[in-house]
């Protein structure tokens, strides 16, 4: 009877558990300490911030994989909020399933939204997506966000309706630790697409469309999956936005915030998931501080401008890419600049 083989132990597999644990600990203390320390007002923040990090990072999947500019993405988010809320309001349903099914809706409209994709790219591909966007925002200024109203679209002028967060995160310290884990689980959705057959295909893709068919890739069914998964994310994330809001409001969506995070996310870099984590940021903290200290928020938008100016001019890999390379240099000299 043959024994099993041994168990090799390889520098590669000590690397990929020793980054495993490290980011488990990382989202458990991004979870547990800001509760601790941070009043509820900020808590709130951060649950902003958390929920849009789940966003930029699938605005930069489309980006950073296929070389594509979405600007609808909140525009999706919006799109999987009012499922979420219709479900909740209508059925009564699990936060959880209202999540996943604000999601599929968000994917099926990704999948949408890639048809101009198969044909154009660029600043076409930007445009097309923008009115798509735009569009949005009309019709459910039209339409509104459920409020626990009667007919179609659940919406009532009086209604003062609350959406129900998840029965183990129903308080503010609870739902913060939600949607950090959530985001967590959705990024490393990500990671699994792009170290698996999906995530090679897309890279042939990027380099070029010919090459990959040629190779025997289906460029449309990918582009299709990507634009899917990206928009499963964002509809997660509008469901999650409802919770934390505990409704939503047409005027929160308008096509331009599309192509501020979308901006915010080439500024964080693209190209790292901690990238996904400063565009949140940037989009939701900064105009939190600035109200804080007296300052109006909108001169945020003056401080985004100049950080996207440098991020094209100086930085293509954004802040997150300069973080990289100065933690490289860092850990070269600490190691008496052996790099290896």
């Amino acid at each position: 009877m043959a024994s099993d083989p041994p168990v090799v132990s390889t520098p590669a597999l000590a690397l990929w558990r020793s980054r495993s644990i490290g980011l488990l600990l990382l989202v458990a203390a991004l979870a547990l300490l800001p509760p601790l320390l941070l009043a509820s007002l900020w808590l709130k923040v951060l649950t902003g911030v958390a929920i849009y990090t789940l966003t930029a990072a699938a605005i930069a999947l489309l980006y950073r994989r296929l070389g594509l500019v979405s600007l609808a993405h909140v525009a999706l988010m919006g799109a999987g909020g009012w499922v979420g809320l219709r479900l909740a309001y209508g059925l009564g349903t699990p936060f959880e399933v209202n999540m996943l099914a604000g999601g599929i809706a968000a994917a099926g409209l990704g999948m949408v939204f890639a048809y101009p994709a198969l044909r154009m790219r660029g600043l076409y591909l930007a445009l097309v997506t923008l009115m798509i966007a735009g569009a949005f925002a009309i019709i459910v200024n039209v339409l509104q966000f459920p409020n626990g109203g009667g007919g179609w679209s659940g919406f009532a002028v009086k209604s003062a309706g609350y959406m129900p967060r998840p029965a183990i995160a129903s308080n503010d310290v609870g739902y913060y630790a939600y949607c950090v884990v959530v985001t967590a689980l959705g990024m490393a959705l990500i990671h699994w697409h792009e170290i698996g057959k999906a995530g090679r295909a897309w890279a042939l893709i990027r380099r070029s469309e010919a090459a990959a068919m040629s190779s025997g890739v289906d460029v449309p069914f990918y582009k299709v999956w990507a634009f899917a998964l990206s928009g499963f994310l964002a509809g997660i994330a509008g469901v999650l936005l409802a919770g934390n809001l505990q409704m939503l409001d047409a005027r929160s969506f308008p096509a331009a915030e599309s192509v501020m995070i979308f901006a915010l996310t080439i500024v964080g870099g693209a190209w790292n998931p901690v990238g996904a984590l400063i565009a949140a940021a940037l989009y939701r903290l900064v105009p939190a501080l600035l109200n804080d200290f007296g300052v109006n928020g909108d001169a945020a938008y003056i401080i985004f401008g100049a950080a996207l100016i440098h991020a094209l001019a100086t930085a293509p890999r954004g802040i997150a890419g300069q973080l990289e390379d100065l933690a490289s240099r860092l850990f070269g000299r600490s190691n008496g600049g052996n790099t290896r």
